[in-house]
């Protein structure tokens, strides 16, 4: 989600690999999302979930980074407003959030026959962006744009010394976050009354002190645009390693922790995730490796038009895919169907394309109608 500066656009030349990259990430979090429903299968077979959910590990934090450095690539850090950045920002995410945590609530209420929830824990559920699993990134994307001038500030006085010593505390947070014992035993330890109890609990659906330096990098890296394009063309090589290294280092403790240490599947990957130190080191890295092939490889034309599709319509596929999931789910599990390694590619085939075709459609239609686009991606179009 980029800044719209006019005078800033017409100085500086679209970047293909952003749209690319969201595309990319957002069939990722469909992975991510496949697998939780593959992994119910008692007999599933780890690579492929290591597909579905280590692979993709670096999907929600890249999003973070692409959305910085939307940001900062077009906005002039000497010369910008706060309220008209936070005025477009609602209109394009918090207007969204509200309208689809809505119709998840109603919708989820109708299928499953459950409850609506009471005015107080509406709000509550608004907070943490709980109303559908998906959604709790929104809600750290406000708080990101709350934040703005911290960001700015940070990245106007950052230099690389710094960045690596906000790296290394980014590593220590994450990890006493995601893995402190006396943290766990203390959340735990709450009364489920407690209203102490769901801020801990739901900590990663708003601290964006798990994002910091992946959100900081996206800013710093646009607005330092041309060492950043001279380190991509001579380090194209490294940057490649770098990935496929890091991949292998998350792949490789995924595997140790199902091995030597003995744990389920489901264990290892909610223990092997993108804010253990392997897993930010690949976010890192895939960050700097798609942007790197995505700017200077050269692709058919076709894979280009497909990437840019993907691109274009990844936020409302985002946002309308569990949709897609828990319907096919209800039709698997009413068939008695297991879901197989066969039929879980299957399946994220279909999500993948009923979200990006639905987001074409209602994309279509919002040409006619531009409330439709206003309300679900924040985009008002005039009618010609």
């Amino acid at each position: 989600m980029q800044e719209n500066n006019p005078a800033a656009a017409a100085r500086k030349p679209r970047l293909p690999a952003i749209e690319y990259i969201r595309g990319i990430s957002m069939m990722g979090v469909i992975g991510i999302h496949v697998g939780s429903q593959y992994i119910g299968n008692p007999a599933s077979n780890a690579h492929l979930t290591a597909l579905f959910e280590i692979f993709t590990r670096f999907s929600v934090p890249i999003f973070f980074f692409i959305s910085a450095f939307g940001l900062f690539y077009n906005l002039d850090l000497d010369n910008w407003s706060y309220s008209q950045f936070l005025k477009k920002r609602w209109k394009t995410v918090l207007i969204p959030y509200l309208v689809w945590s809505v119709f998840y609530l109603v919708h989820d209420s109708w299928l499953y026959g459950s409850a609506l929830p009471s005015p107080l824990y509406f709000c509550g559920i608004l907070f943490f962006g709980v109303a559908k699993y998906q959604l709790y990134f929104l809600v750290l994307l406000l708080w990101f744009y709350l934040l703005m001038p911290l960001w700015v500030k940070m990245v106007k006085k950052l230099d690389m010394l710094w960045l690596i010593f906000l790296l290394g505390l980014q590593v220590m947070f994450d990890y006493w976050s995601s893995f402190s014992e006396p943290l766990n035993l203390f959340v735990y330890s709450l009364p489920d009354d407690s209203l102490l109890k769901p801020f801990f609990m739901y900590r990663l659906n708003y601290w964006v002190m798990h994002y910091i330096f992946i959100f900081v990098l996206g800013g710093w890296l646009a607005v330092h645009i041309e060492a950043f394009q001279s380190f991509m063309q001579r380090r194209r090589a490294l940057v490649t390693a770098g990935f496929f290294l890091s991949m292998a280092s998350l792949l490789a403790y995924y595997y140790y922790l199902l091995g030597p240490q003995g744990y389920t599947q489901l264990e290892a990957i909610n223990t092997a995730h993108q804010l253990c130190p392997a897993g930010i080191a690949y976010t890192i890295c895939a960050s700097l490796f798609f942007f790197t092939i995505f700017t200077y490889n050269n692709y058919p034309q076709w894979l280009k038009n497909l990437l840019h599709i993907l691109g274009k319509h990844s936020y409302f596929a985002y946002l309308v895919h569990p949709l897609f999931i828990g319907y096919l789910a209800l039709v698997l599990s009413k068939s008695g169907h297991l879901m197989t390694a066969g039929i879980a590619l299957a399946f994220y085939c279909a999500v993948l394309c009923l979200s990006v075709a639905t987001a074409a459609i209602m994309r279509k239609a919002g040409d006619k109608l531009p409330f439709i686009n206003a309300l679900t991606i924040g985009v008002y179009k005039k009618n010609k």
